[in-house]
């Protein structure tokens, strides 16, 4: 029998948005996790050229893999071979290369719950066991070492995330050395999810790699690099996995995109400009950090990196999903309700991403405060 998965309500916020939108309203989209400007331009500049010269076809650039590789060695201090890097359709197919080929039907593996919505749903739909852990602010929303220690029994595998979505949270190195040390020694294999790397406001993430070299570690040129669009990850795979990724691979997806190769390779070299975009993502943050207590929003998770606020709204609601739907009607500002990332206690979150303009987010702000003001009367009436 199929396995039975929850929707991504996110998706349903954000077509209603769409609907909205094309009816006259005015929208500010802040309901996904993506970045509001495009590839770079000398990227996109390569994209034209490549059109015009190269027929595409079922291809792995070898100059990506060793940039990518040479990125770890500069950014991390960490030796990776270029062919342990394996190039993938987005960081969804990574993550499901990395689970599927590391992982037997029926293995329990562990994640934070708050967590990115795909990690427990791509786990069942891979007919895998997620062992979701309570992670609130005592522990800044992130796994920490002891709630893997325990585990009993230990699980198989543990996805961990920093930057986390949909809290934004960094783990700091001193517990990413201390959960690797635990996995070591229970034999839990580690899938690192990195798609936030490069966006960070209290400095710089570290890879897990640098503390367990048997590390699957998922990427995307999506978030930092701004090729959303362009679905083009990467998945790296330790000596011991190798052979069995590439096959997987190879009969699940082929190979990624010719033309998105081009441009990832350029794009990995126009820092100036990404880093701008971060400067964007910093200052939004700190318009929303100074705007939220005039919302009411006193308790937050860490925005330390990625792109998001993950907020309490229990003196308000309950039911995530009406709040933010009703938010969306009346205000045209769409957010992600907290049920996608907890089951448990998302009835009580939203998540805004702040990966928009800032004009956006002044304007979004402009409308929260008069409305979060009339829900919090109401709420007291």
């Amino acid at each position: 029998m199929p396995a039975q998965i929850d929707p991504f309500h996110a998706i349903g916020i954000s077509t209603l948005a769409h609907r909205l939108k094309a009816e006259g309203a005015s929208i500010i989209h802040m309901e996904f996790g993506q970045p509001s400007t495009g590839a770079p331009k000398a990227a996109i500049a390569v994209a034209h050229e490549m059109l015009d010269t190269d027929r595409g076809g079922y291809w792995e650039s070898p100059a990506l893999r060793a940039r990518i590789a040479r990125h770890y060695q500069e950014t991390y201090g960490v030796s990776v071979a270029p062919e342990g890097v394996i190039l993938t359709c987005g960081a969804s197919p990574a993550l499901v290369l990395a689970l599927a080929s590391t992982f037997n039907p029926g293995d329990r593996v562990a994640l934070a719950r708050p967590g990115y919505v795909a990690y427990r749903n791509t786990l069942k739909a891979l007919h895998l066991e997620p062992v979701e852990i309570a992670c609130g602010a005592e522990s800044r929303f992130q796994l920490t070492a002891a709630h893997l220690a325990a585990l009993d029994p230990a699980p198989a595998g543990v996805i961990v995330a920093s930057p986390a979505n949909p809290t934004g949270t960094i783990i700091e190195a001193a517990e990413l050395e201390a959960i690797a040390g635990v996995c070591r020694d229970r034999g839990i294999r580690i899938v690192s999810d990195e798609i936030y790397h490069g966006l960070s406001y209290v400095g710089p993430a570290r890879s897990m790699l640098e503390f367990e070299p048997d590390t699957l570690v998922v990427n995307s040129f999506s978030k930092y690099f701004s090729m959303v669009g362009w679905r083009l990850g990467w998945l790296l795979a330790p000596q011991r996995d190798l052979a069995r990724a590439r096959a997987y691979i190879g009969n699940l997806f082929l190979t990624a995109p010719t033309l998105s190769q081009h441009v990832a390779l350029a794009a990995m070299d126009e820092r100036d400009e990404l880093e701008g975009h971060v400067a964007v993502y910093r200052a939004n943050r700190d318009l929303l950090l100074a705007a939220l207590p005039r919302l009411g929003l006193t308790q937050i998770a860490p925005p330390d990196g990625a792109f998001y606020i993950y907020a309490d709204i229990g003196h308000l609601t309950q039911d995530s999903l009406s709040f933010c739907k009703d938010l969306l009607r009346e205000t045209g500002v769409a957010t992600a309700p907290g049920l996608d990332f907890d089951p448990v206690e998302g009835g009580h979150f939203i998540r805004m991403s702040f990966a928009v303009s800032t004009p956006e987010i002044q304007t979004a702000i402009d409308r929260l405060i008069p409305w979060f003001a009339a829900r919090s009367a109401a709420a007291k009436a």
